[in-house]
């Protein structure tokens, strides 16, 4: 029986066994890749370049676009790789890191969608003391928490889940280091004493979901007494986009992580893990710029700035 001082590392999920299988894994992978690149680095530049989008709501959705960026680039790369290479393999002290980066990325994340409900909340509900709630410094702490917290509640995890013995082996049925299923590496009772954190962290995760609930309910009321139809419009394409998001993402991670040991399943875990760790990132960037003129006035202005660039490099090399 091995245990965790014997393991150098670990073995992810394999997609497929035959080549061509496997370089048609990695092509996919890649595609969905750089389309989350591009998807969250255009959110990002226009941004940072556009002065008319230097508000609280844009700084958040800037800081969000950064997370899931980090999210998709610590579990994609690993896949693609190991489709490209035909290998399973990932270090003891690598899979640790992943692990760390997961949680810290998604629960700061969480954290983030829960302040970014409550720009809404008073952008919306409490309009004339938006400036002094939500004004520069105030934005900086309330970021500066949520990655913070991230920070904390992934040294909490990592370290409690790395220090459990493992008594299964070193095969880890997800295409990254997650958690649940290193658990099911472990002895039972160490199983249920990361379990047991686990449910902790849920009453904490329940409470900023809650939060987020009674934004949106103050939200909605706020919006149906609006006389003016155009501003209701205004309203619910700003905060439905946040709260679809806010949906999927919760979800999907809660069914990962707290789901009973009795449900689980090779393919409906993958197809969980995928949809919390690989949909939000390619989507958000849509989702959000797809009913807000002003990202998506912002952002064609970064793409016609692109081609112009492009062009100008062209030009100058066909001299």
């Amino acid at each position: 029986m091995s245990n965790s001082s014997s393991i150098t590392e670990f073995l992810l999920l394999a997609f497929a066994d035959t080549r061509e299988l496997q370089l048609l894994h990695f092509a996919l992978f890649l595609a969905i890749y750089l389309a989350a690149l591009l998807g969250n680095s255009l959110i990002l530049t226009a941004v940072a370049c556009d002065h008319r989008l230097h508000t609280p709501m844009y700084f958040f959705l800037l800081n969000l676009a950064l997370l899931d960026l980090g999210c998709i680039s610590t579990t994609l790369p690993k896949a693609m790789a190991n489709s490209l290479w035909d290998t399973r393999a990932i270090s003891y002290q690598g899979c640790a890191a992943k692990v760390f980066l997961i949680v810290f990325l998604f629960s700061a994340e969480y954290s983030l969608l829960t302040i970014m409900s409550y720009d809404r909340y008073v952008a919306i509900c409490k309009p004339l003391h938006y400036g002094s709630l939500l004004g520069g410094r105030a934005c900086a702490q309330m970021a500066g928490a949520a990655w913070g917290s991230g920070v904390l509640y992934a040294l909490l995890h990592t370290a409690n889940t790395f220090s459990l013995p493992l008594c299964q082996g070193n095969a880890v049925d997800q295409f990254f280091c997650e958690i649940p299923q290193i658990l099911k590496l472990s002895c039972t009772n160490s199983y249920f004493r990361e379990a047991g954190l686990l449910t902790f962290s849920s009453v904490l995760f329940l409470g900023c979901f809650a939060s987020i609930v009674l934004s949106y309910l103050q939200i909605f009321r706020a919006v149906l007494r609006m006389p003016s139809e155009q501003g209701r419009h205004k309203a619910f394409s700003t905060c439905l986009p946040h709260l679809f998001v806010v949906f999927l993402f919760l979800s999907t991670g809660m069914f990962a992580y707290l789901k009973p040991p009795s449900l689980s399943s090779l393919s409906l875990d993958l197809v969980v893990a995928v949809l919390y760790s690989v949909v939000p990132p390619i989507f958000n960037p849509f989702i959000y710029s797809m009913r807000n003129k002003e990202l998506k006035c912002a952002i064609r202005k970064v793409i016609t700035w692109i081609f112009l660039k492009i062009d100008t490099f062209l030009l100058f090399l066909h001299k």
